[in-house]
Parts: structure tokens; C-alpha cells; sequence
């Protein structure tokens, strides 16, 4: 079982590997998530967020490359974006596709200067009008706090409000061109010198210099976007860091009291790798509170829906009847409104359950709509014995009572998809 365990995550972390051609098949509808970046404007952002919604519960579902998923899934929220705000009805499309899945099992470190430079991101905290054109300009600090306290060293990293203020200096100056000003190269980001903060800043006890008054245009330009990769590089690989994305991934993956001991492994290595996040993931999966426990989380809903929809060997096409089960219960992606993302939790979730217990009727009975099938004779043929699809969909033997009541029940398949064993992982 550890060699075949082993055997999965080598094959998971080559993603680019394994091929997928019912996820492909799946999501080839959506060729608008592949246009460049401009020509996104020339959709209604409906449409878009229809296709990118669907797209990523398509993915969830069919992919073979699940461990890939569920990091874009995981970086999603971390570095959230509400698409609702501003020109991010666009380009929270280029965002998942050029920042979350570009980096979601890259390095830490390049996903996080994808992020800080991303349109969307921009767009959505602010970052855009952050400037000082005049003395009496002050810094728009929205960005450099999320950066600070939900993106790298967390609320409790060691820093104060100065250095949020100085951070915001650092990076004032980086613009979007907007769909009110231009239709020329929209949503490009770009530096302007003439709108950036030209003092001494100190960072987290790192000085840095004044750009010299007399330096030329060029020379500005030059040590004026050099000042944003000072501050990532400054807080990127901080302890305060490692520390606060180890403890989330352990959320994640093992409970939502994780232990210390593994906190403190994979903080380790997130260090020691260069913020490299498939020897993080390693560093976890080989801790004892990952290896020796099971059922410890509450599905989100999101995972409930997915997971069931691939246990039972669903078909779907990801429409209105699965969006408004997610929407119900608070978790469809790309509808959460502030930069936190949704919680990982089980708290937020209880109230969940009813809306747990009608999708599973409702995906038994095939009632969710023509599009979200499943084939009974065909599920029990795959598992040939009831015993064996109970096991299945537990993720353990099932007692004797409960393959009683399964059988005496009329509608196991329901009853199993809203036990409490199927609603944890």
C-alpha cells in the first residue's frame, strides 16, 4: 500500500504527464479561457465567469490530475479574487490560468510575484491606484496589508502597521490599463516612475535606499520596479511565512487543529526547498498525522459535490442545477467576496447538511437534471459486490450494521452519500 501510495504522487506531481482526455473532453467548450488577455473584454463577463466556474468544477471531477486541482483549488483561495470588482470581471480569468495554474505545483516564490503583478490582483486590492504623484499623496496600503497577512507572513508574522505603510510605498506605481481610459492593451500592467514613491523605505528592518534624485528616467524606472522584488523577496521565504502557508496545507491535508510537530516539518522544508511546493507537499505526506489519521475533516462543500459526482461515475456538465446546489451553500468558486478566501474550517460548513442530504437524494435518484446522471447498474457492475461499493464510498469496510441498513433502506446509494464517513475525508 506505501509503494502504490508512493507510485500516485510521483505520477501526481508530473501533472503535465498523465494524460487527461475526459477532463480535455469535458471543458473543450470553454475556449474562451484561452484567450489572450486583452481580447477577454470583448466577452460579457457573465459568460465569462459561467465558463470559468464550470470549467473548474469540470476539471474537479473528470481530472485525472487531482492532486494538481486540488492545490489550484486551495491557491485559489489563498490568493482570492473577487471577480465582481472593477475590470477583474475579465481578467480573473487570465488570473487562474496565468498565476493559480501556471504555479499551483511550482515554486512559492514565483507564484506569489505572478500574484502581486497580476491584473485581476490589482484590479481587485487596489494596487492599481496605489501612487504618489504629488507630496501630499499618501500610499494606498489595501495590497501591501493582504500581502503581509494573507498571502505570505500571516496576522501574527512580526510585522507592524510602518511596515505595511512602507511595503505600500515600495510598490506604488504599477498601473492597468482600464476599459474607462483605453481600448488599447487592456488590462497590461505597467510601471510609471512619475507615480512612484522615491524615499528610503525599511521593510522588516531592511533598508531600502532613496532612489538618488538626480538618477535619470531609466535608472528610476529600473530601481523603482527592482523595489518589488525587494519586498517579495524580503517576505517570501520568511519564517513568518513558512510558518503560516505550512499551517494552512496542514489544514488542508490532515486536520483543522493540526499537529505541531507537523506544522513544524513542513515549515521546515517550504524553507529549506526555496518555498518549492511538491517537496512541501512530500514533507507532509510523510508526517505521522497524515499517514496515521483519516476522517478527521469536514468536506467543504465544493469537495462533498465533487467527490460524490466522482465516486459515483457521474455525468455532468457542471450547469445550473450543480451551481445552485454550491451557490445554496455558500461555496461556489469565484463567488467569495473578500480576500481571505473561503474558510477551511468545518465551523462555517454545519449549517450544510440539509443541502448535503437533498443532493445526495437528488444524484441517486438522477433528479438533478438530464445533464447530471448517474447509471446505477453500471456503478454496482464496476464494484461487483454491494459490499465492495459501500467500502468504496465509506473508505473502509463496512460494519455489519450498516450493510444491514444499507440494504433494508431502499436508497443506499443516497444513504451512503450522506453518511457522515462520506461527508469527511
Amino acid at each position: 500500500e506505501e509503494a502504490a501510495f508512493a507510485a500516485f504522487l510521483d505520477q501526481q506531481f508530473m501533472p503535465e504527464r498523465l494524460d487527461d482526455p475526459n477532463c480535455e473532453n469535458a471543458i473543450r467548450r470553454f475556449e474562451v479561457l484561452q484567450e489572450p488577455l486583452g481580447e477577454l473584454f470583448e466577452y460579457q463577463e457573465k459568460h465569462l465567469l459561467d465558463a470559468l466556474v464550470r470549467s473548474t468544477v469540470l476539471r474537479a471531477v473528470f481530472s485525472e490530475r487531482q492532486l494538481y486541482e486540488v492545490m489550484v483549488n486551495f491557491w485559489s483561495d489563498h490568493f482570492n479574487i473577487d471577480p465582481s470588482k472593477g475590470d477583474a470581471k475579465w481578467l480573473k480569468v487570465a488570473d487562474d490560468r496565468d498565476v493559480i495554474r501556471a504555479h499551483a505545483l511550482g515554486k512559492f516564490p514565483d507564484m506569489l510575484r505572478a500574484s502581486a503583478l497580476s491584473p485581476a490582483m490589482l484590479w481587485y486590492l487596489d494596487g492599481r491606484v496605489n501612487k504618489k504623484a504629488s507630496a501630499s499623496d499618501k500610499p494606498n496600503e489595501n495590497y501591501a496589508r493582504e500581502l503581509m497577512e494573507l498571502h505570505t507572513l500571516g496576522v501574527h508574522g512580526g510585522y507592524t502597521q510602518q511596515d505595511v505603510m512602507e511595503v505600500a510605498r515600495c510598490l506604488t506605481g504599477w498601473t492597468v490599463q482600464e476599459t474607462h481610459r483605453s481600448k488599447l492593451n487592456l488590462g497590461s500592467v505597467e510601471f510609471q516612475p512619475l507615480l512612484h514613491d522615491r524615499g528610503e523605505k525599511i521593510v522588516l528592518g531592511h533598508v531600502i535606499p532613496a532612489i538618488p534624485k538626480k538618477a535619470k528616467p531609466g535608472e528610476i524606472e529600473r530601481l523603482g520596479r527592482a523595489e518589488l522584488d525587494t519586498v517579495l523577496g524580503i517576505v517570501g521565504l520568511h519564517p513568518s511565512t513558512a510558518k503560516f502557508i505550512a499551517t494552512k496545507l496542514c489544514q488542508r491535508f490532515i486536520a483543522d487543529e493540526p499537529p505541531a510537530d507537523a506544522v513544524s516539518a513542513v515549515a521546515e522544508k517550504f524553507i529549506a526547498s526555496g518555498g518549492n511546493i511538491p517537496a512541501t507537499l512530500r514533507a507532509l505526506f510523510a508526517t505521522d498525522a497524515f499517514l496515521t489519521t483519516r476522517g478527521n475533516k469536514l468536506k467543504r462543500p465544493f469537495h462533498y459535490i465533487v467527490s460524490a459526482l466522482r465516486a459515483t461515475q457521474a455525468t455532468t456538465d457542471a450547469g445550473s442545477a450543480i451551481q445552485d446546489y454550491l451557490l445554496r451553500m455558500g461555496h461556489a468558486p469565484f463567488h467569495y467576496p473578500t480576500p481571505d478566501g473561503y474558510p477551511e474550517k468545518a465551523a462555517p460548513w454545519l449549517g450544510t447538511l440539509l443541502w448535503r442530504w437533498n443532493f445526495a437524494v437528488g444524484l441517486s435518484n438522477n433528479t438533478l437534471d438530464k445533464e447530471t446522471q448517474i447509471n446505477p447498474e453500471k456503478l454496482k457492475a464496476s464494484f461487483a459486490t454491494e459490499e465492495n461499493q459501500m467500502a468504496h464510498l465509506l473508505g473502509r469496510v463496512p460494519t455489519a450494521d450498516e450493510i444491514t441498513a444499507c440494504k433494508a433502506s431502499g436508497a443506499p446509494l443516497a444513504l451512503l452519500l450522506a453518511s457522515p464517513s462520506f461527508q469527511k475525508c
